[in-house]
């Protein structure tokens, strides 16, 4: 099986944007964004670059090497931005000996990256690796398995003999001007967390016109020092930081400092507005003018004419992300994009305007983070490169729909975004603020686990065993990537060759779809299983069914250093599980009982099993569903206080010959895998009453 094609969350806008200058402790390599020539030059450091001296290496060094000084400074000018970057480390384990091995990548369309000087110190001499040594030039596309096409050259030096004991020095600057941001720069200077020991530098200097906007955590206000256009922040020893643990992600924001031209994030989105209007704006005899006026003749609602035009995007325009001719940030036009049929999530976006806009559909492009990591954007500075992604909002009839056209051909237009998204950007002619998505707990599970165990032919036979999987969102999609790409009968191969050592005697289908209008991936597998069932002794046997316990929550606790005011974060998903056992034939109601029926809520989390006898068959269902991803303090400490009562028994039914009254369940009413429409919105999964 393979991974969903990485094309949903690109890379252009938070690793190709030039504005990157984040220096990471642990990493001793340099990546500029672009440059003119084909050749890494050679030459002096730039004025505006002060190198630190290098901190004394203590007696009691230990570790892989130790960092004597590392330094990055960024300057802004007429010319963009330039980073300087330089390190000089003691190399003191073998396991360090890779950082010998020097890679430089860039794009050919700005600067040349310039090396100002690879040294090595050995006992009392001094060696100038570039004497004798130099760069290979490689023009490789890394990420082609990643459908990204950008262009980049990489520069490859091996520094030959290098030792363990050996000190090492390398110090270089290079270059970004990106024509799509114009005179705008922005970007992050930031210290990791948990730094290795040694001597840290971190600078931000600019030409007479140049200041950007600062905002900066507390703890690199107290750590900085002014001059005259430049501010400086250096750490010998940097402690480590702990974060709250367990915090939202805008907690974890620590030893950072933003800055930017932008004014605020109507700015920003002003700035690229006009990019995806001139890219939508089609030809006179423009192709995609008929491809309008088929969908149009063929589909009479604006909500049918959009899903239509997405699906043509989607289907009929492959995903290749082109960062060529600097086009890492601009969309390349409609026509181009549909005349070569392939584009990434910038073409795609502007060929579905052009699309809705000849429909007469309202639309915007809007960036967000597809990763889920915007949590507290709007505490930040408006910076491009907080953003990987861009898609449509269409306002159509009163509401408002997303549409992606980098996802497959099933993914319709929807009320939300597929990925977690908090915090959104559109752009606007007249600009327009960050937008929050307020969050809601699903009402619709992210999996549901069918399984259904038909034993009526007794205890000892193997039972007919149906097992279903009902996926949605992404991890739905993936499974369409995954699954729609073999036939049937290479589908129903793989499972029975995995099935070797498994419970089952026989797999006798196995059937996958895509429904796409409940938005889900569903897998069943059918055949004979081996049921274990214990034996109790005199005749009594019991079974503990699929998916039917819970494990108790960890406590939610910090260590004393820790803020102890901040709330605690539970990721949101919602899991069902359903299972359903045909009775053996000769067994009688009365004789069976099962554990408890629970419902209950901690941290945030909503836990609901629940059981019924019927029909000859006993029916559990348990779920569990994230109803608030954020839980105080106050109510976290609460909480850890009844953990103790929390009830984590697994899920057993039991037969004994000689009960007389059945103890299944507590009067709840649960449906069985068969006989009721699990693909439908709303499902029995958990209680809508609130149980404390």
């Amino acid at each position: 099986m393979v991974a969903l094609a990485s094309q949903w969350r690109e890379a252009e806008w938070g690793k190709a944007v030039r504005v990157s200058a984040t220096i990471l402790a642990s990493i001793l390599v340099a990546s500029s964004a672009f440059a003119q020539s084909e050749q890494v030059l050679r030459g002096p450091a730039p004025a505006w670059a002060t190198p630190s001296t290098p901190i004394s290496i203590p007696d009691n060094v230990s570790g892989p090497l130790f960092i004597r000084r590392q330094d990055l400074e960024i300057h802004l000018s007429d010319q963009g931005q330039a980073q300087y970057f330089g390190y000089h480390v003691k190399i003191l384990q073998a396991s360090a000996l890779q950082l010998g091995n020097i890679s430089i990548a860039w794009n050919p369309s700005s600067d040349a990256p310039i090396i100002h000087e690879i040294k090595l110190f050995r006992d009392d001499q001094v060696i100038d690796v570039l004497k004798d040594s130099s760069f290979e030039i490689l023009r490789r596309e890394d990420q082609l398995e990643m459908a990204k096409l950008d262009g980049k050259l990489t520069a490859i030096l091996r520094i030959p003999d290098l030792r363990v004991g050996d000190e090492l020095e390398v110090n270089l600057t290079s270059f970004a001007n990106d024509p799509t941001l114009g005179h705008y720069e922005a970007g992050l200077l930031a210290l990791t967390p948990n730094p290795s020991p040694g001597r840290y530098r971190l600078g931000l200097s600019w030409d007479q016109g140049h200041e950007p906007l600062l905002k900066m955590t507390d703890d690199m206000t107290a750590a900085m020092t002014t001059g005259e256009r430049a501010i400086d922040f250096r750490f010998d020893n940097p402690a480590g930081l702990s974060p709250p643990r367990d915090a939202p992600a805008r907690y974890q924001w620590q030893r950072a400092v933003e800055y930017t031209d932008f004014a605020d994030w109507g700015a920003l989105s002003r700035h690229f507005a006009p990019l995806y209007e001139r890219a939508a704006t089609l030809d006179v005899n423009s192709p995609i003018k008929r491809e309008a006026s088929r969908i149009a003749t063929a589909q009479t609602g604006p909500l049918d004419r959009a899903s239509a035009a997405l699906k043509l995007v989607q289907q009929d325009v492959r995903y290749i992300y082109v960062g060529l001719d600097g086009r890492n940030l601009t969309p390349a036009p409609a026509d181009e994009t549909w005349q070569r049929r392939y584009g990434d999530c910038k073409g795609k976006t502007a060929l579905l305007l052009a699309l809705l806009r000849e429909l007469g559909i309202d639309a915007e492009p809007v960036l967000v983070n597809s990763s889920g990591a915007d949590d507290g954007l709007d505490q930040r500075l408006p910076v491009p490169q907080y953003f990987d992604h861009v898609l449509v909002r269409a306002h159509i009839e009163g509401t408002d729909y997303w549409l992606d056209g980098t996802l497959p051909p099933v993914a319709s237009p929807s009320a939300r975004p597929v990925f977690p998204v908090s915090w959104v950007l559109p752009l606007t002619e007249r600009g327009s603020e960050l937008q929050n998505l307020a969050w809601q707990p699903a009402t619709t599970p992210d999996q549901i686990s069918l399984y259904e165990i038909d034993a009526r032919s007794g205890f000892d036979e193997p039972a007919r065993v149906v097992s279903t999987e009902i996926v949605r969102g992404v991890k739905g999609l993936q499974t369409y990537m995954q699954l729609s790409a073999v036939s049937a009968g290479q589908l129903s191969d793989f499972f029975r060759q995995q099935s070797g050592g498994d419970a089952w005697e026989t797999i006798e289908d196995v059937q996958w779809r895509y429904d796409q209008g409940a938005g889900a991936s569903i897998l069943t597998i059918s055949g004979t299983r081996t049921i274990d069932w214990d034996d109790d002794g005199r005749g009594a046997k019991s079974l503990v069914l699929p998916g039917g316990g819970f494990s108790p929550p960890e406590r939610r606790v910090r260590a004393a250093d820790q803020d102890q005011t901040a709330p605690f974060y539970t990721e949101p998903e919602y899991i069902c599980h359903v299972t359903t056992v045909r009775l053996p034939e000769s067994t009688r109601a009365n004789q069976w009982s099962s554990t408890g029926s629970f419902n209950t809520r901690l941290f945030g989390r909503n836990y609901y099993r629940a059981w019924e006898l019927r029909d000859e068959s006993i029916r559990m269902v348990r779920g569990s569903r994230i109803e608030q991803p954020e839980t105080d303090a106050t109510t976290a400490r609460r909480d850890n206080d009844r953990i103790a009562a929390f009830d984590n028994s697994m899920g057993w039914i039991s037969f004994n010959p000689s009960a007389r009254r059945a103890s299944v369940g507590s009067g709840e009413t649960v449906p069985a895998t068969y006989d009721f429409d699990w693909m439908a919105s709303e499902v029995p999964c958990v209680s809508r009453a609130k149980n404390s």
